[in-house]
């Protein structure tokens, strides 16, 4: 299963963006959404999986949870946008891949068995971050990842 990983979009959708997404098989979205709109162009790709981030408020970001939990060919992958703000275990709670936002800095590293992936920020470049998403390739054998820069 291929699932693309988006985050920090800011209401930008690059069309980079759905170009390297498209062949997924869902999306998920690690918040600072921004708009609806953001939310349609993606699906049009394929469905998606959607948290809110810090920017996202009011009757726009309350259709999104703050956290979500996505099971891809037996895997369990957890989603929140403030890696700061987890207030759980993964390894106790059986997740395999905690992927999160929030930085707009891309970053992978493994601890105690879990992927902690931020794909980075696929939105407006923030200082003289790269603009970048990513995938995870999961299978019941294991699971990969990648970073994407686009700009």
């Amino acid at each position: 299963m291929i699932i693309g990983v988006i985050s920090d979009t800011h209401s930008l959708v690059r069309p980079e963006a759905l170009e390297y997404l498209a062949g997924s098989d869902i999306i998920v979205h690690a918040g600072d959404i921004g708009s609806d709109y953001v939310i349609r162009d993606l699906q049009a790709v394929c469905p998606v999986v959607a948290i809110r981030g810090n920017i996202d408020r009011g009757s726009f970001g309350d259709q999104f949870p703050k956290t979500e939990v996505v099971e891809a060919d037996e895997k369990l992958i957890y989603m929140i946008h403030n890696i700061d703000e987890i207030d759980l275990d993964p390894v106790a709670a059986g997740f395999d891949v905690v992927v999160f936002g929030h930085s707009h800095m891309p970053s992978s590293k493994i601890r105690e068995g879990v992927l902690y992936f931020n794909p980075g920020s696929a939105g407006p470049r923030r200082f003289k971050l790269p603009v970048a998403l990513g995938k995870l390739y999961i299978s019941k054998s294991g699971i990969a990842h990648e970073t994407h820069l686009i700009a």
